[in-house]
Parts: structure tokens; C-alpha cells; sequence
């Protein structure tokens, strides 16, 4: 912990003898330079401010008079533009939908053909089990059917 202390002190020094370094006049122009941006740019936002409170009062009668336009026509352009939108999305993920159809039938194994192969033969699998237990009880259902009517 002693030893800690003094290297501190001696970075925290180096700071204070690098900025002593610098001449007065270039720590003067830095000031000078930090304040003039920063007044013009809070000069700046207080115009965009006050024309923006500006435009507001002019087009807020201008939006009550025209709503009963305006909010329709919004509403119209919205739902125009998700439907373009939406059927946009839907042809494209057909094509690639068809596009990996093609793929896969003419044999180019396409990405996730392996899984669609391993799902088809457990359906067929299972499909065929399924039928030779409806054949063992039709069977069974037959003989126990012959033994009562005996």
C-alpha cells in the first residue's frame, strides 16, 4: 500500500508538470475555443427552439382545419405501404421457398435437405408400423369374430 501512494502521486504530478509545460497562451486559446463553440452551439439550439415553437403555432390550426382529411389519408397511405410491404415479403419468401424445392428435387442437396430426409424416413417408419398393427388387429378381430359366430 506504501508503495502505491507515491507512484500515484508521481503520475498525478506528471500531469501537473506536463500541463506547466504548455505555455499560458495555449491553455487560453483552449478555454477560448471550448467556450465559443460551446455559446454557439446553445445559441443554435435556442433558434431551432424558437423556430420550431414558431411552426407549431402556425400549423396547428392548419392541422385542426384539415384532419378530417388528413387523418383518413394517413390511415389510407399506412395501409397501403404495409400491404406493398407484406406482399413484398410474401413473394420473396415464396421464391426462395420454390427456388429450395428446385434444389432439393434436382438432387443439389440444398441446406437442411438432411433433416427433411431423416424426417421422411421416421413418417415411413412409423406410417409402416401403423399398418402392421392395423393388420395384426383386423386379424385378430376377424379370428375372435369366426370363433363366436362358431
Amino acid at each position: 500500500m506504501a508503495e502505491h501512494q507515491p507512484q500515484s502521486q508521481q503520475q498525478f504530478g506528471g500531469q501537473q508538470q506536463q500541463q506547466q509545460l504548455q505555455p499560458r497562451s495555449h491553455q487560453v486559446v483552449k478555454a477560448a475555443t471550448a467556450v465559443t463553440a460551446g455559446g454557439s452551439l446553445l445559441v443554435l439550439s435556442g433558434l431551432v427552439l424558437a423556430g420550431t415553437v414558431i411552426a407549431l403555432t402556425i400549423a396547428t390550426p392548419l392541422f385542426v382545419i384539415f384532419s378530417p382529411v388528413l387523418v383518413p389519408a394517413v390511415i389510407t397511405v399506412g395501409l397501403i405501404i404495409t400491404g406493398f410491404l407484406a406482399s413484398g415479403g410474401f413473394g420473396v419468401a415464396a421464391i426462395t421457398v420454390l427456388s429450395w424445392i428446385y434444389r432439393y428435387v434436382t438432387g443439389k442437396h440444398p441446406p437442411g435437405a438432411d433433416q427433411l430426409d431423416q424426417a421422411r424416413h421416421k413418417l415411413a417408419s412409423k406410417a409402416r408400423e401403423m399398418k402392421d398393427k392395423a393388420e395384426q388387429f383386423g386379424q385378430q378381430h376377424l379370428t375372435s369374430g369366426q370363433q363366436q359366430s362358431s
